[in-house]
């Protein structure tokens, strides 16, 4: 089942259910969505990995103004970004835990014979590609600049 069908389909029981902020995360991708597949120079259909970038994008949209609110004291719209962050995540593969995002990029350290930072985008290069749409890129770049510091 593609992403847009999934997204159909929620967005029917969110309907059902009468679920604003549901609703709302959903159009949010299904507008992505079309306006990937529209977009000049692509194909009527997007791949998988597309598509989680997409919807990877759209998270960190919402973390990024969740935290512009939470500086500016405005909890409630703080709120409602963070619920949307929710229902947004579930459309992407199951996001590896900091202890094994350590692991890939010590391994990928030790198998490119890493010695600083001057080699930190060979690092993240590799390992994000490895691990596409399980850790976001935030989380690799502070693990890898622990280490090669």
């Amino acid at each position: 089942m593609s992403l847009q069908e999934k997204v159909m389909q929620e967005m029917k029981s969110a309907m059902k259910a009468k679920d604003a902020v549901a609703l709302e995360s959903l159009r949010a991708i299904k507008s992505a969505l079309l306006l990937a597949q529209t977009d000049k120079g692509r194909g009527a259909t997007l791949s998988e990995e597309d598509e989680v970038k997409m919807v990877q994008r759209l998270v960190k949209q919402r973390k990024d103004s969740a935290a512009i609110y939470i500086d500016q004291g405005r909890q409630d719209l703080a709120a409602t970004e963070l619920s949307q962050i929710a229902i947004i995540e579930q459309f992407l593969p199951e996001q590896l835990s900091e202890d094994a995002v350590e692991k890939v990029v010590l391994a990928t350290i030790t198998k490119v014979g890493a010695n600083g930072m001057k080699d930190m985008g060979k690092i993240m290069g590799l390992v994000s590609k490895e691990l596409a749409g399980q850790a976001d890129g935030k989380t690799i770049s502070n693990i890898v600049r622990k280490h090669l510091s």
